[in-house]
C-alpha cells in the first residue's frame, strides 16, 4: 500500500515546486527559483503558511505591484533561457487583475511564468464576497477567467486532488520548447486550506531536461535542396538560437556556409558586433545593411523566429520571389509565409543540414560591404556633440564603459529600436530588448528581475537598464524593490518630456503633436520638470542629474563602482535626436480621408510602400 501525507491544497503545490529540479549543462538548479508575491486576504492565509515553510528554497520576493512582478518574472526566466521560472502569487480581485499585462508579455514572448492567484469560494457560501465580478447569468464566470487567453495552461483548483494532475501539466506546459509560456492557476479561498492525502510520491524529488525534438528527415532534405540552389541566401537569427542553446552551431553552420546573419531583437547578440558575418538587426528597428541583404536575398533561413511585423517590416522587408526556410520547433512559426516548415530544435536542425554548400564570394563582399557602411554610421551616431543630446548618444557612452558580461535591459517608446539598431554586442546573449509585447514598465521591474537571475549566475556582471521617462513615471517603484533587496541596477533614465517616439509616428503621418509631448497636451495649463534624481534617491538609490553625455561617462564610472542602484537622469532631445536610417516599411493605419492635406500626403506616401508587402499567412 503506498504512502500518503495530508496536506493543504496550498502546502501540496508548495512543497511540489520545491522538489523540481532542472539540469543545465550538467548541473543541477531549482526549477523554480523562487517567487514575487504581495500578499492579500486571496493567498495569505494559506498560501502564504505553506510559502513560509519553504522560505529558503523558494525565496519569496516582495514587489510593489503585481504587473512588475510578472515583468521581473519575465526577466528572470530570459536570463535563464526558460529554463527555470518564477512564480508570482497575487491576491483574488485587483491584485490578480494586475498580473494581466504581464501575462500577457510572457504570452507574447514565449516566456514561463507560473500565476498562482487566489480566486473566490468555490462553495459560493460567502458570495458575493469582498473584490468578487458577479456575473449574473453565470455565477461560475470570474476574473480569473480573464487569463485564458493570456495563458499557455490555465486550471481553477476546485478540489484538492486536482493538484495531482494540474501541476505536472503546467509544469510540462512552461518546460516545452514550442508551448512554453504562461500557467495560471486560481486557487479558490476555501480550497487553498481543504485537504487530501496526497501520494508520497508526487513529492520526492524530480529532475527535469528541456526536450529537443530532432527534425523530420524529408523536411531537412528539401531545406537543403534549397539551400544548394541558393545564390543570395540570409539567415535570420531571432530569440529561439539562444533559448535552444544553438549559439555555436548556428555561427559554426554561418561560417561553413559563408551566409550572411540578421538578427531580430529578440535576436540581439546571438553574434558578436565584430563577426564578419554580422551584418546587423533587421527590419523597422534594424539597420540598412541588413535590410539592403534582405531586400536582395534569394533565400530566407528563419531560425528560431515569430517573423513579427518589426522584423519583416510588415513584410515588405523582402523580396516577392524569395523563399522561406522555417526552422523552429514550433509549428505555428515554421510555416509562417508560405515557409518550407522544418520543425524541431534549432540545434540539432542546424546540425542536420550537412551541405558541401559554399556562397558566392560576391553576396559574401556585398554584404560585408553594407555592414561596413553601417558600422560607420553608428560610429558616427552615438558621438557625443554630433547634435543635442540622444538616446543614441548615452548607448554610445554606456557601450564603451560596460563590461562584455554587463545585461541590457530596455522596452517600449523609442528606446527599443535605438539600442537595437546602436549597440555593439560586446558578448553573447547579454541584451534584453524587451518588444515582443512593446511593454512600457518593463524596463525597471525586468531590471530588477534580471539581476536577480544574473546575481545567481553572475555575480559581478551589472545589469544596465535604459528608461524614458514616459516609462519611469509608469512603474518605477521597484527601484525601492532592487534597493530593499540589495539586486543592485545601472539605471540611465533618459528623458524627452513625454511619449516623444509617438508623437514622431504622430508627425511622420501628418499630425500635429498632440497629447504625448508634456508641452502639447491641452489638458496640461503649464508643464513642469519632473525631479527624477529627487525621486529615485527617495527610494534609497544613488541618484544623480547630467547635462551630456561627457558627464554621463563619468556618473556611469561612479555608478560601477557603487554598491547598490544608482539612476542616472539626462535629457535628451524629443525631436532632433532619433537614428533616421536603417528603418524598413511599417505597416500603421492611417485615415484614408481626412481635411488636412498634411495627413493626406503622408497617407498617400505610406501607401505608396505597400505594392512591395508581400502576401502570405
Amino acid at each position: 500500500m503506498s504512502k500518503t501525507i495530508r496536506l493543504t491544497t496550498a502546502q501540496a503545490i508548495v512543497r511540489y515546486l520545491a522538489n523540481q529540479f532542472i539540469e543545465i549543462d550538467g548541473t543541477e538548479h531549482r526549477l523554480c527559483g523562487g517567487g514575487f508575491g504581495i500578499f492579500g486576504h486571496g493567498n495569505v492565509t494559506c498560501l502564504g503558511e505553506a510559502l513560509y515553510d519553504h522560505k529558503d528554497a523558494l525565496p519569496l520576493y516582495r514587489g510593489q505591484n503585481e504587473q512588475s512582478m510578472g515583468f521581473a518574472a519575465a526577466a528572470y526566466a530570459k536570463y535563464w533561457l526558460r529554463r527555470r521560472f518564477m512564480f508570482a502569487t497575487a491576491s483574488a480581485g485587483p491584485g490578480t487583475a494586475n498580473l494581466m499585462t504581464a501575462a500577457a508579455l510572457c504570452h507574447a514572448n514565449r516566456l514561463p511564468m507560473l500565476m498562482l492567484c487566489g480566486d473566490t469560494f468555490i462553495t459560493r457560501l460567502p458570495d458575493p464576497v469582498l473584490q468578487q465580478l458577479e456575473h449574473f447569468g453565470n455565477p461560475a464566470l470570474g476574473l480569473n477567467d480573464g487569463f485564458k487567453p493570456v495563458s499557455r495552461f490555465w486550471d481553477r483548483i476546485t478540489h484538492p486532488a486536482q493538484v495531482i494532475q494540474s501541476l505536472p501539466a503546467a509544469i510540462a506546459t512552461m518546460l516545452d520548447p514550442a508551448d512554453c509560456g504562461p500557467a495560471f492557476i486560481a486557487l479558490p479561498q476555501d480550497v487553498q486550506g481543504w485537504t487530501f492525502d496526497y501520494p508520497s510520491e508526487l513529492f520526492t524529488k524530480r529532475t527535469h531536461r528541456i526536450r529537443r525534438q530532432a527534425p523530420d528527415t524529408h523536411e531537412v532534405a528539401d531545406a537543403i535542396a534549397m539551400i544548394e540552389a541558393a545564390e543570395r541566401p540570409i539567415i535570420i537569427a531571432g530569440g529561439g538560437v539562444q533559448y535552444s542553446g544553438a549559439v555555436p552551431e548556428l555561427t559554426a553552420f554561418a561560417e561553413a556556409h559563408d551566409i550572411p546573419v540578421v538578427e531580430t531583437i529578440a535576436g540581439r547578440a546571438n553574434l558578436l558586433d565584430t563577426h564578419p558575418l554580422n551584418i546587423g538587426p533587421i527590419g523597422v528597428t534594424g539597420s540598412d545593411s541588413a535590410n539592403a541583404v534582405a531586400e536582395a536575398a534569394d533565400l530566407v533561413i528563419a531560425v528560431g523566429t515569430r517573423l513579427q511585423d518589426f522584423t519583416t517590416g510588415s513584410w515588405t522587408a523582402f523580396s516577392k520571389d524569395a523563399k522561406f526556410i522555417g526552422i523552429n520547433v514550433g509549428r505555428h512559426d515554421a510555416m509562417k509565409h508560405l515557409s518550407h516548415p522544418v520543425v524541431g530544435d534549432a540545434k540539432l536542425t542546424l546540425q542536420a543540414l550537412q551541405t558541401e554548400y559554399k556562397t558566392p564570394a560576391n553576396w559574401v563582399s556585398f554584404a560585408q560591404g553594407e555592414r561596413q557602411k553601417w558600422q560607420a554610421y553608428v560610429v558616427e551616431n552615438v558621438k557625443p556633440g554630433n547634435r543635442p543630446n540622444s538616446y543614441a548618444q548615452a548607448i554610445g557612452v554606456v557601450n564603451d564603459l560596460c563590461g562584455p558580461r554587463d545585461r541590457v535591459v530596455a522596452a517600449a517608446g523609442g528606446l527599443p529600436a535605438e539600442v537595437t539598431a546602436n549597440w555593439r554586442t560586446l558578448d553573447i546573449g547579454t541584451v534584453d530588448v524587451e518588444f515582443g509585447f512593446s511593454c512600457m514598465g518593463y524596463e525597471i521591474a525586468g531590471g530588477w528581475g534580471a539581476r536577480i537571475a544574473q546575481s545567481e549566475q553572475e555575480p559581478d556582471a551589472e545589469t544596465i537598464v535604459f528608461c524614458g521617462d514616459g516609462s519611469y513615471l509608469l512603474m518605477n517603484s521597484d527601484l525601492y524593490s532592487s534597493v530593499l533587496t540589495q539586486k543592485k541596477m545601472i539605471v540611465l533614465v533618459l528623458d524627452n518630456g513625454g511619449f516623444a517616439v509617438i508623437n514622431k509616428l504622430q508627425n511622420n503621418t501628418g499630425n500635429e503633436s498632440y497629447n504625448n509631448l508634456f508641452t502639447d497636451a491641452p489638458t496640461i495649463p503649464q508643464a513642469f520638470a519632473v525631479d527624477f534624481e529627487a525621486h529615485a534617491a527617495s527610494m534609497g538609490c544613488n541618484a544623480e542629474t547630467v547635462s551630456n553625455p561627457t558627464e554621463l561617462g563619468d556618473a556611469f564610472k561612479r555608478a560601477q563602482a557603487a554598491d547598490k542602484t544608482s539612476v542616472i537622469v539626462m535629457k535628451v532631445d524629443a525631436y532632433e535626436g532619433w537614428t533616421t536610417e536603417g528603418h524598413t516599411w511599417w505597416e500603421v493605419g492611417t485615415p484614408h480621408v481626412t481635411d488636412n492635406p498634411k495627413v493626406e500626403a503622408a497617407h498617400k506616401d505610406w501607401e505608396a510602400t505597400r505594392e512591395k508587402q508581400r502576401r502570405g499567412v
